[in-house]
């Protein structure tokens, strides 16, 4: 209450000066002063509370209504001020005292720190700049109003400020540190510092002001004789012109400064003078370019009305059409034909000729390829050309190939890998426990698990497909089943997995598996494809959450359950997720370092006969023995078939060349 007991005073002392001041002058007469930029900058920070803020804004308003506002008199700006600057308005933005004061009183407190030093350098590089709204040769005057110490250093910016010519009155309230105004207010300090303790004080900067702001102006009181503008100065004044005019000799009268007559333009063509400016202009048949001096030439092409069938080509005063490589222009001026080499027979291809305007490329038919020449054809061995993706070995055919296997093994779904059986895939889902119990060295075991397990395996798009879910008090999906189609893939993301920490919710992670991950949207194969679906769990201790439920639906619904515990895990729990026979689908270890032998011994992607750890005995003379007898030399019969149909295309081929050599 006290500062603002004291800034109200001040306001009224300020006023009472600048009354007393004009002895001549009515009580509605305005200060009649010479042109002066005044920017307020106020100090809005949180320690300016908001009936204080509002006794500044009324400060201001007070201030204003004593002067003759208007663009050629005296322009006022207001920047408040915290721990960032905001320009409230400019030296430009108002011209009228009713549109000034009422930008004021929508001003906003920041409400934030108190950068002082960072408001003056706004002041000094912004406010005070011919874009804002400041005049050449009128003068700048600066008030700072604050009411604390600034968090910043303010004797450096406002000694640059000071040098590049503002005045800066220092106005503090109470709180306000005198060092810090005395270091940014200009000299004589006694002029410039004031602060809301002393009413000597304020009666005395109300004076200053008063007589700064003013004092008798001889451009109003005398007959100055300037053509243009007079501009005041203490005890004197001095003639300016307008802007494209330079003062005669006799310091009144103005003359036009003629910039394309001293040749002081970069005109192209023709310059069109102005005062102290100039616009340019082109010769007939050029139009100006949007750098507005230099021409070019109008673009008759450009107005849409020339027909031409491909291109339009402006010439000075009109145009003419051409055509696009490979085409030639018609009688008519206009129209273009298609220049079609292979149908005049005007090419050197082999066996295919394709047709582009004005030009061909050579092509071959299927199973032939094209050399290098770009011109000749050659058998293609389709083996030694493509990627063929062949496990054991690739068979060219014209225009096409095969893979097959060695003795003892089948060609899979695929048609390229190679096996002891077909029914070696499947879909894993691995479960792993990501809760804080386990530890973040553990986890980086349980992955190098994850990725032994992983190397066990036949991953391929048409193979094994592995997906991989985290869980602890939530349950994340890693990666789903049909993310990444090889080993070293799902290696490199099992590497990135972050550790999740928190609870065990195995429970939820199976409810997850069963309704999510071996659902076909994240890749699971459907079930009419017999590809075995087989689920993982990895935990080092007691769920949180019920597993009784989704163990049994994940298992009813012909899911493989394995069960791997280390340390803390519950027996019971793992008995229960794991498929029958439990002896084979549930492991334990006391120690994550031994979780690594587990990974061994486990045994996914096998075959049905391996899986139930029986191998049958068939009878050699049963009758389905001798069917799959006669397929595989069926089979057998049609390879050799394809061997030898490619022989034969090879040895035509080389009697056509040693025919073709005679």
């Amino acid at each position: 209450m006290r500062q603002l007991r004291a800034l109200c005073g001040f306001i009224l002392l300020t006023l009472a000066v600048l009354a007393a001041a004009r002895p001549k002058a009515g009580p509605e007469q305005k200060c009649k002063s010479g042109p002066v930029d005044l920017v307020f900058l106020i100090d809005s920070s949180r320690s300016v509370r908001p009936h204080e803020f509002e006794t500044m804004r009324k400060f201001m308003i007070d201030i204003l209504n004593t002067l003759d506002i208007g663009p050629n008199a005296t322009r006022v700006g207001v920047v408040q001020y915290s721990s960032q600057v905001r320009s409230e308005f400019s030296l430009k933005t108002h011209s009228r005292l009713e549109t000034m004061v009422k930008g004021i009183n929508q001003i906003i407190p920041l409400a934030q720190g108190t950068m002082t030093g960072l408001a003056i350098r706004y002041v000094m590089n912004a406010a005070f700049t011919a874009e804002e709204g400041d005049r050449p040769k009128v003068p700048n005057v600066a008030v700072i109003v604050t009411d604390g110490r600034p968090q910043d250093r303010v004797a450096e910016v406002a000694a640059e400020a000071r040098e590049k010519g503002i005045e800066i009155y220092a106005v503090g309230v109470a709180r306000a540190d005198m060092t810090s105004l005395r270091a940014m207010a200009s000299p004589p300090f006694e002029d410039h510092v004031f602060l809301v303790e002393s009413f000597d004080l304020i009666h005395q900067f109300g004076l200053q002001f008063q007589d700064k702001l003013c004092g008798v102006d001889l451009c109003l009181e005398s007959d100055h004789g300037c053509e243009h503008i007079c501009e005041s100065s203490p005890g004197s004044y001095h003639c300016l012109c307008l802007p494209g005019y330079t003062l005669n000799d006799d310091g009144k009268t103005c003359a036009a400064i003629d910039l394309c007559a001293e040749g002081k333009h970069d005109c192209e063509q023709i310059c069109v003078s102005s005062p102290g400016s100039f616009t340019c202009d082109c010769n007939k048949g050029y139009k100006l370019n949007d750098d507005k001096k230099t021409c070019s030439m109008i673009d008759y092409c450009s107005f849409g009305n020339h027909s031409c069938d491909h291109e339009c080509v402006s010439v000075l005063n009109g145009y003419h059409c051409r055509c696009n490589e490979g085409y030639r222009l018609l009688d008519d001026g206009k129209t273009c034909q298609a220049i079609d080499l292979c149908a005049e027979g005007k090419h050197d291809c082999e066996q295919i000729c394709i047709s582009a305007p004005g030009t061909f490329t050579c092509d071959c038919n299927k199973g032939f390829k094209l050399n290098k020449d770009k011109k000749t054809c050659t058998n293609m061995d389709l083996c030694n050309t493509v990627e063929h993706g062949c496990e054991h070995q690739c068979v060219s055919t014209p225009g096409s190939y095969y893979c097959i296997c060695p003795e003892g093994q089948l060609l899979q779904e695929d048609g390229k890998s190679c096996g002891t059986c077909k029914s070696a895939n499947i879909d894993l889902v691995l479960l792993i426990d990501g809760s804080k119990s386990v530890r973040p060295q553990n986890f980086e075991l349980v992955k190098k698990f994850v990725n032994q397990v992983v190397d066990s395996l036949d991953v391929s798009a048409h193979g094994t497909r592995v997906g991989l879910v985290q869980y602890s008090s939530r349950v994340r999906t890693e990666f789903p089943l049909n993310m990444y189609h090889s080993a070293d893939e799902i290696k490199a993301a099992v590497m990135k997995v972050e550790y999740m920490e928190k609870g065990t919710m195995t429970g939820l992670a199976l409810k997850h598996m069963l309704e999510n991950s071996f659902s076909e949207a994240e890749g699971a194969r459907p079930a009419s494809r017999n590809i075995p679906r087989i689920g993982l769990v990895f935990t080092d201790g007691r769920s949180q959450d019920d597993i009784t439920e989704y163990a049994k639906k994940a298992k009813e619904a012909g899911i493989t359950m394995y069960a791997v515990g280390v340390g803390k895990a519950v027996e019971d729990e793992l008995r229960e997720i794991a498929s029958e026979p439990v002896e084979k689908h549930f492991y334990y270890t006391t120690d994550f370092t031994a979780i690594s032998t587990i990974a061994e011994n486990l045994k996914l992607n096998v075959c049905p006969e391996e899986s139930q750890g029986e191998i049958e005995v068939k009878d050699p003379c049963a009758c389905e023995s001798l069917v799959e007898f006669q397929q595989a030399t069926m089979s057998s019969l049609e390879q050799l078939t394809q061997k030898l149909a490619g022989m034969t295309a090879r040895l035509e081929q080389l009697e056509n060349q040693l025919l073709s050599r005679k």
